[in-house]
């Protein structure tokens, strides 16, 4: 929620406070600091304390309030979707920050509102800084494990019946969904992209037999995790979950293109893709080969490099002025680079 008044006439902040009072149950809310967090491209994140008078969340309270940012994308889930799949995630034990209010009311955009977890998310300090990870082995199979919590979550859940339904085979159907991102691309820009090309021939070509199901987060990495005294503390950002293979999660989290300033740590630059998969397996996450994991590492890069093009293109088009966006185009190269090493070989 941003400096824009709601439709109601309120601005935000006024408006938040109204909204939790009732969601509270309480006399009165106050919110105290209402700040913007750092990240959050896609959704914003402000950060609020609050003091309620009277209810069950009497006292001082620390919650983040959750909506969209300007640059919000259509493919990211709404507010009222990403609400619901945090509440199923945190039921089935994955460490999540607590969603407890989600607010629909037609004076503005729509947020929900979470209990606000302590913790360091910044890939660059976590890769670099054993201050913050002193046991590398111990966090990267904490976030093995969650992820194996998460996995466990399978089709049908009716309060997920917005994700549709799963495809039949996770892989070819999102090679047919990045070919296609990729040919608006060039049908727009008048280039191509022949690595990028080629990964998408050599993943339709090596395509895994379809795997049962789960919800996945799609976009598990380091940057998207709170790490707080050396634990694991909350998993964020889950606007582009879905149904599919569990394999998308694990070669998007082993992924070069999330080790930061370690490329050596396969697990999101802060431990072991043995120590990370070991975790997994030890929470009853279904076993991968490492031919399993070149293959979704691939598409990783894949994806990452559709984004990026479609990022770029949004900064170029006009539709968004952004160097961030128009930036992000200058990583293409070293991807491409990436799905060429991955790929090599026998085709």
């Amino acid at each position: 929620m941003n400096a824009r008044t709601g439709a109601a006439g309120l601005d935000p902040r006024t408006r938040a406070e109204a909204f939790l009072s009732g969601a509270c149950g309480a006399s009165r809310v106050a919110i105290e600091r209402w700040e913007r967090l750092s990240g959050g491209a896609i959704q914003e994140n402000i950060a609020v304390d609050a003091v309620v008078e009277g209810g069950a969340f009497a006292g001082r309270q620390a919650w983040v309030l959750r909506t969209n940012a300007p640059s919000a994308v259509a493919t990211s889930h709404s507010r009222a979707d990403e609400f619901a799949i945090l509440r199923a995630a945190h039921a089935a034990g994955v460490r999540v920050p607590e969603p407890l209010f989600l607010c629909r009311d037609g004076g503005g955009p729509d947020f929900f509102v979470m209990r606000r977890v302590p913790g360091v998310a910044a890939g660059h300090r976590l890769s670099k800084d054993d201050s913050l990870v002193p046991d590398r082995a111990a966090l990267a199979r904490e976030l093995g494990a969650n992820l194996a919590r998460l996995h466990r979550v399978r089709p049908p859940v009716a309060a997920l019946a917005f994700l549709g339904d799963a495809p039949a085979d996770h892989a070819r159907a999102t090679i047919a969904a990045y070919r296609g991102d990729l040919d608006r691309l060039s049908a727009v820009r008048g280039e191509a992209w022949p690595a990028l090309e080629w990964g998408l021939a050599w993943c339709a070509r090596h395509a895994l037999a379809p795997r049962a199901p789960c919800l996945l987060h799609r976009d598990y990495r380091t940057g998207n995790y709170l790490v707080n005294e050396g634990r694991l503390a909350a998993v964020l950002d889950w606007e582009f979950a879905g149904w599919g293979d569990a394999r998308e999660d694990l070669g998007w989290m082993l992924a070069r293109c999330w080790r930061f300033a370690r490329p050596d740590r396969e697990a999101g630059g802060v431990g072991s893709a043995r120590d990370f998969l070991a975790g997994y397996l030890e929470a009853g996450g279904e076993a991968v080969s490492p031919e399993d994991t070149r293959y979704w590492q691939a598409m990783a890069h894949l994806r990452w490099a559709v984004i990026a093009l479609q990022q770029a293109e949004r900064h170029r088009s006009g539709s968004q002025r952004s160097l961030e966006l128009a930036l992000t185009a200058h990583i293409v190269p070293e991807l491409e680079q990436e799905i060429l090493d991955l790929t090599a070989g026998p085709s």
